[in-house]
């Protein structure tokens, strides 16, 4: 089944962050995202995209926050004049979850 096919889950904590191998393996499944390591040493999601001005980049948000409400996950997001830069994890494991990526794959059709 597709990423995008599937629904984020609420996490309440309960289940560990993804290990380093099973990143590497979701990561196969999205388009062009990047893994980070925060301050807190918790793995995350993170992709620019491009647009050509700052009305195309304000729409971008506007889908990516509507696909967020619906899911029930909600990433960092970071806009401006041409760019819109999202970051992915999950607070309550502090680290990565398949749901990370099923949004990501979600955001990746929009």
């Amino acid at each position: 089944m597709k990423l995008y096919s599937k629904k984020c889950i609420p996490c309440s904590g309960d289940i560990p962050p993804f290990s380093k191998l099973e990143i590497k393996k979701y990561l196969k499944k999205i388009k062009n995202w990047k893994v980070s390591i925060n301050e807190k040493k918790a793995y995350y999601l993170i992709k620019q995209f491009k647009f050509k001005n700052f009305l195309q980049s304000l729409k971008f948000v506007k889908k990516i926050s509507i696909i967020a409400e619906r899911e029930g996950h909600h990433p960092d997001i970071n806009f401006g004049w041409g760019y819109v830069r999202i970051l992915i994890y999950t607070h309550a494991i502090n680290g990565l979850s398949e749901s990370d990526f099923i949004l990501a794959s979600k955001i990746d059709r929009c």
